[in-house]
């Protein structure tokens, strides 16, 4: 009898395949805390190209830290995943600096080990945990997922990590919590930009408690079989593939559980822009450019963006 492979809503067709580089950028950073409008910058393939045998040479450390995680098929797309090298040099992470393309190059003092997590608020186990300790005792699995920032551009990613829940679970939250903050690293020696007094460093994220408690929240710690490189989010990040990227907060060294809906960083700085919820809607135009479509890095094909990313059987259920 033949095998009839019924696709999820999130699985993407054969011909919307990502693979060399084609790069567009957001805005000048917010038109420089003038909160105004700005352009997109686009980058060529040559432009990764030429960069290239850096940034091999840059990742070697890391690609040489393999991590055992078994490729959990129920979290896939059917799809050629983002090139390697592409997305280490297409990267929002404005502690370093406000440019894409520069990022892997601005991470050379950035320091992952030691590094500890906190875990605390409402719960009834509050600890503090070893990055490595902790990669040891959760279920690390390699998960597919598709990735789409608030800046219309998108990739397909094969992130390592494990359920944030299964941290949540193991603190056992009280009754009374509702929501979860999450806090970065402060240091502005190793960060630059972090000394810009503008800005309310150190970055800070929000999700309900049933947010990080379902199933595709994943607190990653690997990506493309290895451990993060700096660029990504060393040692630990979090990804949640229905919300726009900016709500998957990098280098997160503190989580706590809370009664109160906690504020955002990119919520703070420019509220009609950037919400709460910042759950993928086509329907939903950012202020300056439209939602309805998104740009894919690498072939810089322009497809229909779906609603909560594709992922809409797994989280629509937490907005009725």
């Amino acid at each position: 009898m033949a095998y009839i492979k019924v696709p999820k809503a999130w699985e993407i067709p054969e011909n919307q395949v990502t693979t060399e580089s084609d790069y567009i950028d957001r805005r000048k950073f917010i038109k420089n805390l003038g909160l105004g409008s700005a352009g997109a910058l686009l980058f060529s393939s040559t432009n990764a190209c030429a960069q290239g045998s850096a940034l091999e040479k840059q990742l070697e450390p890391f690609r040489s830290q393999t991590l055992d995680a078994k490729k959990n098929e129920n979290f896939t797309v059917e799809r050629q995943i983002t090139d390697e090298i592409v997305a280490a040099t297409y990267n929002n992470y404005y502690e370093f600096t406000t440019s894409k393309s520069t990022v892997w190059k601005r991470v050379e003092k950035f320091k992952t080990r030691p590094w500890e997590i906190e875990v605390s608020g409402l719960v009834e186990k509050p600890m503090t945990l070893d990055i490595d300790d902790l990669i040891k005792q959760m279920p690390i699995e390699e998960r597919i997922y598709r990735f789409r920032c608030v800046e219309a551009w998108a990739m397909v990613v094969p992130w390592i990590g494990f359920p944030m829940k299964a941290l949540l679970e193991r603190v056992q939250p009280k009754a009374e919590a509702k929501y979860v903050r999450m806090l970065t690293f402060l240091d502005p020696e190793m960060a630059p930009q972090q000394n810009d007094f503008r800005l309310p460093w150190p970055y800070y994220e929000g999700l309900t408690l049933a947010e990080a408690m379902n199933d595709l929240t994943l607190l990653t710690v690997g990506i493309y079989g290895h451990v993060l490189p700096p660029q990504h989010g060393a040692p630990i990040r979090l990804i949640v593939p229905w919300k726009y990227g900016f709500k998957s907060i990098k280098s997160v060294v503190s989580i706590e559980l809370t009664d109160k809906k906690p504020r955002t960083f990119w919520n703070t700085l420019a509220p009609r822009e950037y919400d709460f919820e910042a759950n993928v809607n086509p329907n939903v135009p950012h202020p300056r450019w439209s939602q309805a479509s998104e740009r894919m890095i690498g072939t810089g094909k322009r497809l229909p963006t779906l609603i909560y990313n594709g992922y809409g059987e797994a989280v629509a259920h937490l907005y009725k």
